[in-house]
């Protein structure tokens, strides 16, 4: 009887994560999930983060709430309109971004890390259809791998080297669908909006939901998203 290597994965219930756990499962690998609740404005895709891992499967799912509205600073976790109709593929970093937030949830993920003995950190960043976030790009990703060596004790003190795994990196919106659609993902339990109705409808459009759309049309996969528009 084998082990399977232990993984962790950062699990938003977004198109991306999703992506990123069906990868992480077609490697053979046991994967424990994290959620962080972080006050953000888009809470359905905790919920569907829960719908995601009953579909796909993982070994454990963790749910961390963690107000990141006491900063604020984003449309995310503030109150701040978020902005619509835009160009997703504009340069200047919007103002969705959070301070901070994949360095406070990827910090979170390694000690998950650290107490299941994994060495794998897997998270859906992506260089190519994005906002422009900077803790999405190499070289932070490249930065927190230095961190995580000298901030755990299985790392400073039993050589461990851990690995932030991002699959998605350099693939567009289409890619990431297509190589979802062939591992099995439903992505139409996933929720990616900006700023949701109140009865969980995607806007249709904000910056995630026009690079979803996008990427569901290049790619020739039927888009399963209710859009409030």
């Amino acid at each position: 009887m084998t082990t399977r290597p232990p993984a962790v994965v950062l699990l938003s219930g977004g198109l991306d994560s999703a992506t990123v756990l069906a990868i992480a499962k077609a490697e053979g690998l046991e994967c424990h999930c994290l959620t962080v609740d972080y006050g953000q404005r888009h809470r359905v895709e905790i919920e569907a983060a829960c719908r995601v891992v009953e579909s796909l499967g993982a070994t454990s799912h963790r749910i961390i709430a963690l107000d990141l509205r006491t900063i604020g600073g984003s449309a995310l976790t503030d109150d701040i309109d978020v902005p619509k109709d835009g160009d997703p593929d504009a340069t200047e970093v919007p103002i969705t971004y959070v301070p901070a937030r994949n360095t406070v949830l990827l910090a979170l993920l390694l000690g998950l890390a650290e107490v299941v003995e994994a060495d794998q950190l897997f998270i859906g960043a992506n260089a190519v259809d994005f906002s422009g976030y900077p803790d999405c790009r190499p070289p932070f990703l490249q930065a927190f791998e230095a961190l995580a060596a000298v901030a755990t004790v299985a790392g400073a003190e039993r050589g461990v080297r851990y690995r932030v795994r991002a699959p998605l990196l350099e693939l567009s919106k289409a890619e990431i669908i297509l190589r979802g659609t062939a591992l099995g993902v439903d992505y139409g339990l996933t929720r990616s909006c900006y700023d949701p109705t109140p009865e969980g409808l995607a806007c249709g459009r904000c910056d995630s939901c026009i690079l979803r759309r996008r990427g569901f049309e290049e790619a020739g996969v039927a888009d399963p998203t209710s859009y409030a528009l």
